[in-house]
């Protein structure tokens, strides 16, 4: 079963794109990389004995795999052209989940100034001064005790 999958990854990788890689990962699923594309196709062998597991992710911009979008069961003996039917219909939907979904529902644009900032004539917050009053009584304390000590 894995070399007929091997062979049916390359017959399919051929299909759906001129450039691609073609390779085993860890656990023995076939994987299919198209790296033009942004986008990966993994075949696993399900426990059907002639069905197999067909999973569409994107590839994300360090090189690395996000997590599938999508997937589907579909018999091997439906042939190359069937699962890359399959295949296409599943990498539209990552496709289409990676896309932003809708124009209006961008994030809107920080303001600029915020009403803190907008108060005029405080440039320096309470905190702010806290801190280099702190700072200056320990300066404070240690020339202090530099000259007690006489050194």
């Amino acid at each position: 079963m894995r070399a007929e999958l091997r062979d049916t990854a390359g017959a399919l990788a051929k299909l759906l794109w001129r450039e691609h890689i073609v390779y085993r990962d860890r656990v023995g699923h076939v994987v299919i990389r198209g790296e033009h594309v942004q986008r990966w196709i993994s075949l696993a062998p399900t426990g059907g004995r002639d069905e197999v597991l067909i999973r569409a992710g994107r590839i994300l911009d360090g090189g690395t795999t996000a997590p599938a979008r999508s997937e589907a069961v579909v018999p091997l003996s439906a042939g190359t052209g069937a699962l890359a039917a399959v295949c296409r219909r599943l990498l539209a939907d990552a496709a289409a989940d990676a896309a932003p979904s809708a124009p209006g529902r961008a994030r809107a644009a920080r303001p600029r100034r915020t009403a803190r900032s907008a108060r005029p004539g405080r440039h320096t917050g309470l905190a702010s001064w806290v801190v280099i009053a702190c700072v200056v009584a320990l300066v404070a304390f240690c020339v202090h005790s530099i000259v007690a000590t006489g050194r």
